[in-house]
């Protein structure tokens, strides 16, 4: 295994809880559930096994005097690789103090190079090392991504323009809703989640953007759906009602005699001025008791009764 500190990008004075929440970080970005990614997995597990290892204290102190490597084993003796600074032979070596996470990584990423006293004319310690980092920049992880509920309302779909959100830590930006939109559609906004622990690409914000039940509208697709309520002589003698779209109420002509069971489309009324709005003509009677028309009702039923259902 690689030096534990570097894969999980902490100081070896790292305290217990910072080795733990830059292990909680990695595990969220490359468990095999969250990340397909081919080698998601190999670098799950290699977090894994370096929280293991240093989360076991005794191992932990074995390893930061140098009598272990990363995997357990001993280390040869009359070496000292306490503080990873010059890695030679004792007292021939060059020593270093205060290592930052960023050093140990580089180190680390290139392979320890030139750290034995028994070679000779390889030149000051890491520069080979650094270019081998600076190389493998590219594949560190990248930051954790951010969870976010973005929700909208049918106006502001229709309208097309960029929508804030509001982050966590209370950052707003601003949403470019795609089309179509379906409820419950993830926009992911690149580089805007959190920073990496290593040094890699920000993670990205995930926003869920939810559809706000509407007073009057139901979202189908591109098209949107309406009740409207008429009064029963309205149904008869017909006549003209208001009904509410996006851009304004409009005029709806009703024929006498309306069949209320089918839905009128307004053609290039529903959103984006592409889908349609389909009209349910809903009768709605007074809310008092009328006598006269319970009268009227009686007559119909006794003198002129018809049957709407088809009989069983």
């Amino acid at each position: 295994m690689r030096d534990p500190y570097s894969v999980l990008g902490v100081a070896r004075s790292a305290s217990d809880q910072e080795i733990k929440s830059a292990y909680r970080k990695l595990a969220k970005t490359y468990h095999p559930d969250q990340n397909k990614e081919p080698k998601a997995q190999e670098k799950f597990a290699e977090a894994t096994n370096a929280y293991d290892f240093l989360s076991d204290k005794q191992k932990r102190q074995q390893y930061d005097r140098g009598e272990i490597d990363a995997d357990g084993n001993p280390k040869m003796a009359g070496f000292d690789f306490s503080g990873f600074g010059g890695g030679g032979a004792r007292g021939g070596g060059q020593q270093s103090s205060g290592v930052n996470p960023e050093d140990i990584l580089k180190e680390f990423m290139g392979g320890l190079g030139g750290g034995f006293g028994g070679r000779s004319g390889a030149g000051p310690m890491g520069m080979g090392s650094a270019r081998n980092f600076s190389t493998g920049a590219r594949n560190r992880p990248k930051g954790e991504d951010v969870k976010v509920r973005l929700n909208v309302t049918l106006e502001e779909i229709h309208a097309r323009e960029p929508v804030p959100v509001t982050l966590p830590n209370g950052k707003v930006l601003s949403v470019n809703l795609p089309y179509p939109l379906n409820d419950g559609q993830q926009v992911r906004l690149k580089g805007q989640g959190e920073a990496s622990p290593m040094g890699g690409k920000r993670g990205d914000v995930l926003v869920q953007v939810k559809v706000k039940k509407h007073k009057h509208f139901r979202k189908d697709g591109d098209d949107l759906r309406v009740d409207v309520p008429i009064t029963l002589y309205e149904a008869v003698l017909g006549g003209k009602v208001r009904v509410p779209t996006l851009s304004g109420a409009v005029e709806l002509k009703v024929q006498p005699g309306m069949d209320t069971s089918k839905s009128l489309r307004l053609k290039g009324k529903g959103l984006f001025g592409e889908g349609d709005l389909y009209v349910n003509l809903r009768i709605v009677l007074p809310e008092k008791k009328d006598p006269d028309l319970e009268s009227l009702m009686r007559f119909w039923r006794d003198q002129k009764p018809y049957t709407p259902r088809e009989e069983s």
